[in-house]
């Protein structure tokens, strides 16, 4: 029987069917484990963690989108592994302060050493020796925190607002002009004043998330000789980003400009110095990072500017001059002193050295910083800012676009479980903000991130992506 002859596959047919196999397979293989089942939301695969849509399409990706599916797949995959560590049995406590508080992560007021609350425990009255010569250790060692040759600190009742108002009006006069540097709700904050007060006032703007671009400010003092004074926040708690102070300082003494710094949320933790960023007033307060209790503010300022200021400020208990004359007479106070805050904050400027000052207590707020961010970030939520504008302040992360996720609710199932965060004060983002500072360390960051992982869960969010810009 005659054998039928077979033709010859044509060499080219050949490699084009191998070649278009290799395109098809690529070099990144896929990840399915021969579990194709989907999870309880009827889209994940819980094998591989594609969704339904990424598994149809992954013959069709090139490496990079196949690449970019199994990071989104592995996010799902610890995300799932968290939520299950989470759902097990709970039976701790919500987790508190030692004095039995939440833990206060916002940006204050914070949470404060047992020492520093027990410090209140005592009564003094304002012409009480002790007392005065409290305050004339704590205004003497501010002004050494600043780098205070020639400068002098005024203390003021009152929150940080009363004395950035006060910084204000006591320097700029009539026949004056600031110019105000604004990235954030603070900075329209000291718009307001000026414009309350009568203050003549300019303003430059910058987006919420982009530090103030000194080389802008530079070439608008050269353009307005009108201008007197610069004003800007060191940090913009609105987004947390840190501004750079010391080439803006040096701008305005280019330009013979006297600046003012609202220091709110910095001093005490973040380099600032007289020498290196020269100023004419600083405006802080002592519930911030030097970790005292709220009521108290304090302006730091240069003798030599401060004491030409008289009778320019048209608030009788805002007068910083007036009130810096009566400190220098007899070391009181014009007004009831808030004399429980000035002893909270005498001990705690003390456990701000016994921490290394500046330098250690920054460091520890760093650390809380990068624990938060890289936490977080692992959870798969975002941060506003790039990590070169962010202070170790607060962090502001943008919400996630899931259907469940509300942030009352979040709010509030963090505050049962021991932590109170805060909301997001942006105009132009839907977002949160999660603080860095106050008596907290890396372990209390940890505590937060797994009391996360926990209210996640009861909400049902599985993926913490924003939307998408």
């Amino acid at each position: 029987m005659r054998q039928r002859k077979r033709s010859a596959a044509r060499p080219g047919v050949a490699r084009k069917k191998l070649e278009a196999y290799r395109r098809m397979m690529g070099e990144v293989p896929s990840p399915c484990i021969g579990v194709c089942r989907f999870g309880d939301d009827g889209e994940t695969c819980i094998g591989c963690h594609r969704r339904d849509d990424e598994i149809s399409g992954w013959f069709y990706y090139d490496d990079n989108e196949r690449r970019a599916v199994l990071k989104r797949a592995e996010r799902r995959h610890e995300q799932q592994r968290r939520l299950m560590r989470a759902a097990m049995p709970q039976t701790k406590a919500p987790q508190l302060s030692p004095s039995g508080d939440p833990w206060l992560l916002t940006p204050g007021p914070l949470t404060t050493s047992p020492t520093v609350k027990a410090a209140m425990l005592h009564d003094y009255g304002s012409r009480d020796a002790r007392f005065i010569a409290m305050n004339a250790g704590i205004r003497r060692r501010l002004c050494a925190l600043a780098g205070g040759d020639g400068c002098t600190c005024v203390p003021l009742q009152g929150s940080g607002t009363f004395t950035v108002e006060a910084m204000l009006g006591t320097f700029v006069g009539g026949g004056e002009k600031i110019l105000l540097l604004v990235n954030g709700a603070y900075g329209r904050r000291m718009a307001a004043v000026c414009a309350r007060q009568g203050i003549a006032f300019a303003a430059m703007e910058w987006r919420e998330d982009r530090p103030v671009d000194a080389a802008e400010v530079d070439r608008r003092l050269a353009a307005d000789g009108a201008l007197t004074h610069v004003a800007v926040v060191h940090c913009e708690t609105t987004s947390g980003v840190l501004n750079p102070l010391a080439a803006i300082a040096a701008c305005c003494a280019r330009h013979g400009k006297k600046l003012l710094v609202d220091a709110m949320s910095t001093f005490g933790a973040l380099p600032l110095c007289a020498k290196t960023a020269p100023f004419t007033a600083v405006a802080a307060s002592a519930n911030k990072c030097l970790e005292g209790v709220p009521g108290l503010g304090f302006c730091i300022a240069r003798r030599g500017e401060l004491a030409q200021c008289a009778g320019k400020c048209g608030a009788l208990s805002l007068d910083l001059h007036d009130q810096w004359r009566a400190m220098e007479a007899g070391g009181q106070w014009r007004f009831t002193p808030p004399t429980h805050a000035v002893a909270a904050l005498h001990r705690a400027l003390d456990e701000l050295d016994a921490e290394g000052g500046v330098a250690g207590r920054g460091a520890r707020y760093r650390d809380n910083c990068t624990a938060l961010v890289s936490g977080m970030r692992a959870r798969g939520f975002a941060t506003l800012l790039a990590d070169e504008h962010q202070a170790p302040v607060i962090v502001t992360f943008l919400a996630p676009a899931h259907a469940n996720f509300n942030f009352p609710k979040f709010y509030a199932a963090l505050g049962e479980r021991g932590f109170l965060i805060y909301p997001g004060k942006l105009t132009a983002a839907d977002t949160f903000r999660i603080g860095c500072i106050g008596r907290v360390d890396r372990a209390v960051i940890g505590a937060a991130l797994a009391a996360v992982d926990e209210v996640l869960l009861q909400l049902g969010v599985d993926d913490c992506a924003p939307a998408a810009t």
